[in-house]
């Protein structure tokens, strides 16, 4: 609908003609990913954040066009729809408004006040809400009749539908929503008798705060802590203001109509307005707190996906242990398995010549040149080890996250790739993967399970797992994937792909060999000229005969390059390769009504750097030899450490010992810091100070003002 075009584009400040193309490019079939990249002249250069922005208004706006047709048809079978409602209601674009303006009419389970007006009170309750009668008794006894027993009966039936009638007022719930707005009190107290079990919610045991300053965190600690039943929490303004508020739009003289109205209205507001603002104000915090966490997990897991690579290097992988042993496992540059062992170089068994012996010798055999170790339990203990040796070679020691390679070892992935080992060993083929390609092996864990995020089993899954699915195909795409080595499971996140193509691929790759070409692709079953186009320019081919089969550069674009090749008077591949050539091309020559500006840029910066891995290099971190244990640090320490987690309130680093140190966010910097992403980010080196140690809690406080 245009109508919804011209929406989106004045809420995104962005031309309408941007939001039309986009929505028509997404409309056939095309990704965000590939619209973002490869259809900058249609898009006006938009980005996959405000194309993913056009896509979730438009569904939205869609869904409410299908919810005001259910309106509009429930109300014309009730014989009520007149025609200035049903232009409201089709005017109507606010989400709230609509269903204030529906409740009246929404169908409804038996209520107090349909009881009453199944009595014949409804006379009654418009004779109250005039508040003119000055013999208010005689009106009513006239009411006796039927199932109205007494005055009383009579009097409260007809305060049920007063209260009623205000609680579905548009005026009334937008007084209280606003009141709501500004006023509102969180308050959460501990269930009585469940002091003990609550004690991890000891904070919010007696706690208040105003609602539009409760942050997104305390939030969502507080709707667990009520989750897990250990918690009361209520939202409320003040009730008397409240109440005083819809009295005045209500009430009018001080006769005995007048303080039936007043009875009427404050219970409206007990037993039907308040309740209802409660939940409506409880739900849309609970949203807005889930779309912090959601967006801070989001961030995060880009930063560790797109965490340094060591690239295609043969590689040792070691899971560490006391007791069962460090399982080491030696991976070929294409991180396929050549060799698994168990050695036991740390108590009880302590075997540290022949573990020693061992280790050297795989190095040597199987020509490793770099070890990864898993940062789990005897991890210092095995980096020391390791670090000690000496080699036939010069060999990089990197200590790896293992947060989720216990999910993934037992997985059926893991099963999949390796049917004929067990957990141990799979856990620390995943630990050398992940040094070599983290973004690769970390496509196969289900993103919860990584370990970066804050309260992500509290938010709506739904939610996060949409936005945790978008950031892994951002990250897939941005990055680029190499076509003859990489899994179903990566191949899947690649655009236009999907699971059936993706192991279609990986068949094909395994019945014929590698790819040659990216033209090949249209060999492989079920691969349109749809998908071919959605997925081909992320697709890298290393050793093609085409160079640009090993580049960002889109295949409808290759003629392109031959074109600008032929009039430099060399190949494609000299172009590549010739920087002084490339300075003389003048792309404005190539302009034409397929191929603009934005393409042509993107083009030479590609010539420039072929195939750019665009992650930073990896570099070798040391933690504090002298600190292996949470005894080892005393206050004032100043020592090296990794950021493994940033939340809203701060982040965590790990500073070589079981537990974590917290930087809040007032000790990330000596300026005011209102989003810790701004300062740091997962995996960053940092230098850290101890200032305070809390053993019995095993809970350390950090800062990274140093001086």
């Amino acid at each position: 609908m245009n109508i919804f075009q011209k929406m989106i584009a004045t809420a995104l400040n962005i031309a309408e003609r941007q939001v039309n193309n986009t929505l028509t490019l997404l409309e056939g079939g095309a990704t965000i990913p590939f619209i973002s990249r490869y259809r900058k002249e249609a898009t006006g250069g938009l980005d996959e954040v405000q194309i993913g922005e056009i896509k979730e208004r438009y569904d939205k706006l869609c869904e409410m066009e299908k919810r005001k047709e259910t309106i509009l048809k429930t109300i014309e079978e009730q014989g009520k729809l007149s025609v200035d409602l049903k232009n409201r209601i089709e005017a109507c674009w606010d989400a709230t408004e609509l269903e204030d303006i529906y409740l009246p009419f929404k169908p409804k389970r038996k209520t107090r006040a349909e009881v009453a007006r199944q009595k014949g009170l409804e006379p009654l309750a418009t004779l109250l809400m005039m508040q003119r009668e000055n013999n208010l008794m005689t009106r009513v006894r006239t009411f006796i009749k039927g199932e109205v027993k007494d005055e009383e009966d009579a009097l409260k039936g007809a305060r049920d539908i007063i209260a009623e009638q205000v609680s579905e007022d548009e005026r009334s719930r937008n007084k209280l929503r606003n009141q709501f707005t500004r006023h509102a009190i969180i308050s959460s107290k501990v269930v009585k008798g469940k002091e003990e079990e609550a004690i991890k919610y000891k904070d919010y045991f007696d706690f208040s705060e105003p609602l539009k300053r409760c942050t997104s965190h305390r939030l969502l600690a507080i709707r667990r802590g009520e989750a897990e039943g250990f918690l009361k929490v209520t939202i409320s303004p003040d009730e008397e203001e409240c109440t005083e508020q819809l009295e005045r739009s209500y009430v009018r003289g001080n006769n005995e109509c007048s303080q039936q109205v007043k009875e009427a209205v404050r219970d409206a507001y007990k037993r039907l307005l308040k309740p209802s603002i409660e939940t409506e104000f409880a739900n849309e915090s609970k949203r807005k707190a889930d779309e912090e966490a959601i967006r801070v997990f989001a961030g995060n897991l880009r930063q560790l996906l797109l965490a340094p690579p060591l690239g295609q290097k043969r590689v040792m992988g070691i899971d560490p242990g006391y007791r069962t042993g460090c399982k080491v496992v030696c991976l070929d540059a294409q991180g396929n398995l050549l060799h698994n062992e168990t050695i036991y170089p740390h108590p009880p068994k302590s075997e540290h010549a022949l573990s020693a012996r061992k280790l050297t010798k795989l190095v040597e055999q199987y020509r490793i040149e770099a070890i990864a170790i898993g940062n789990g339990t005897a991890s210092r203990e095995t980096e020391a080890f390791v670090t000690n040796l000496r080699y036939d070679r010069k060999i990089q020691v990197f200590v790896v996250s293992e947060d989720g390679a216990s999910i993934y070892s037992a997985s059926k992935t893991a099963r999949e790739e390796f049917p004929d080992y067990d957990v141990t060993v799979r856990g620390a083929v995943s630990i050398g993967r992940r040094l070599m390609d983290p973004l690769a092996e970390l496509v196969k864990i289900d993103a919860k399970s990584i370990g970066v995020g804050q309260y992500q089993h509290d938010v709506d899954q739904t939610a996060l797992k949409k936005s945790l699915d978008t950031t892994v195909e951002s990250c897939v795409n941005s990055v680029g994937v190499n076509l003859n080595t990489a899994s179903r499971h990566l191949l899947t996140y690649v655009s236009g792909l999907g699971p059936v193509l993706a192991q279609n691929i990986v068949d094909y790759r395994a019945e014929n060999g590698a790819f040659t070409s990216r033209k090949e692709l249209m060999k492989v079953p079920r691969m349109g000229a749809k998908a071919f186009e959605q997925c081909a320019g992320f697709l890298r081919i290393p050793g093609a005969k085409n160079p640009l089969d090993n580049s960002a550069v889109h295949p409808e674009s290759y003629a392109v390059v031959e074109n600008i090749a032929k009039d430099m008077g060399c190949s494609v591949e000299e172009l590549i390769k010739n920087k002084e050539l490339r300075s003389r091309i003048d792309i404005r020559k190539y302009v034409n009504d397929k191929v603009g500006l934005p393409t042509l840029t993107d083009i030479m910066e590609e010539l420039e750097k072929p195939g750019r891995d665009p992650r930073q290099a990896i570099k070798v971190f040391e933690f504090d030899k002298s600190v292996k244990t949470l005894d080892d640090l005393k206050e004032g320490m100043v020592l090296p450490g990794i950021v493994t987690n940033i939340t809203n309130f701060g982040c965590f680093v790990d500073v070589g010992i079981k537990e974590n140190g917290l930087i809040h966010v007032s000790q990330l910097s000596r300026e005011f810091v209102s989003d810790p992403t701004a300062v740091v980010s997962i995996h960053q080196h940092v230098e850290v100070k101890v200032i305070g140690i809390d053993r019995e809690r095993k809970r350390i406080s950090m800062s990274m003002i140093l001086d």
